[in-house]
């Protein structure tokens, strides 16, 4: 038997020629502990473990219910590009996110279309003084390469603009080297490790300190971009931005109202103030 660090949600662990190898919970598929497990066998583990019982939920737990759902996976890990609840079903990208409307089961999902960049923004507590820039920078680098493996040159850009830290992953599918990790994979332990629900064996954190000072960090939000646009329509707008449009239009038309009836009663002023005119001087002809 044997200890998986980077996955806590695997079964049947034991060695195999000097390496880890585990089961992961909810698909069964062999995973290799000496690196990051997919996304998608991650997502089956946790839904599965939810299902069970067995998930510990943060007092401020709530549902994303666009976030997390159970996954089909390929063997090697991969999202199946075409992913289905029930009779309602949608495309997704490599990162498994939707990225299209949920239709019925006859939708076609001809490719998995791959995730090329994912940009990854954070945003710190309240601070008398700003961080250091080069030594922020230098702080998620180095966790990044070296906590989640992924090759530094799949690291485009780390950005301060006090309060937020943003970090752009940039990975071509042409990119990945076969057996590294994917950007996808490295995003979801991060967002995981941030929010104090790590995924490897100890369950320690990720500890985000700059210059030897802990920083806090309140909210942390992951944007996907992919190689092909997304196709989604007005209708999955979110209500929101709905509600946006709707009260922008609405003032639009209110402005235009109130434009036309103070044109009207303008020139009805007028015409009442010549008629004025015009009798005062025929009363002084007479």
């Amino acid at each position: 038997a044997c200890v998986c660090e980077k996955n806590k949600r695997v079964t049947n662990c034991r060695l195999e020629n000097g390496r880890c190898r585990c089961d992961a919970i909810g698909s069964g598929v062999t995973v290799d502990c000496s690196t990051l497990t997919s996304k998608c066998l991650l997502m089956k583990a946790e839904v599965t473990g939810s299902k069970s019982g067995r998930r510990e939920k943060p007092k401020d737990a709530f549902e994303d219910t666009d976030g997390l759902y159970d996954p089909e996976c390929e063997n090697s890990g991969a999202f199946k590009a075409k992913q289905c609840n029930g009779t309602t079903c949608w495309c997704v990208n490599t990162a498994g996110v939707r990225r299209t409307d949920k239709h019925d089961a006859d939708l076609k999902c001809n490719q998995l279309v791959r995730t090329m960049c994912i940009i990854i923004e954070m945003k710190h507590a309240e601070r008398n003084a700003p961080l250091n820039a080069e030594s922020l920078k230098k702080f998620f680098t180095d966790t990044i390469t070296n906590r989640y493996q992924l090759d530094g040159r799949y690291i485009s850009s780390v950005l301060y603009e006090n309060p937020y830290i943003t970090i752009d992953l940039k990975q071509n599918s042409s990119d990945k080297s076969f057996g590294g990790v994917d950007i996808a994979d490295v995003a979801y332990y991060f967002e995981k490790d941030v929010k104090g629900q790590s995924i490897f064996h100890n369950n320690a954190g990720l500890n985000v300190s700059i210059d030897n000072e802990e920083v806090k960090l309140e909210k942390t939000v992951v944007y996907y971009i992919d190689e092909i646009a997304p196709e989604f329509s007005m209708k999955s707008l979110t209500p929101g931005l709905i509600a946006v449009i709707v009260v922008v239009v609405i003032a639009i038309v209110a402005a235009i109202v109130v434009l036309v009836l103070t044109r009207r009663r303008k020139g009805k002023y007028v015409k009442a103030e010549v008629k004025e005119m015009n009798e005062m001087h025929r009363g002084l002809n007479a």
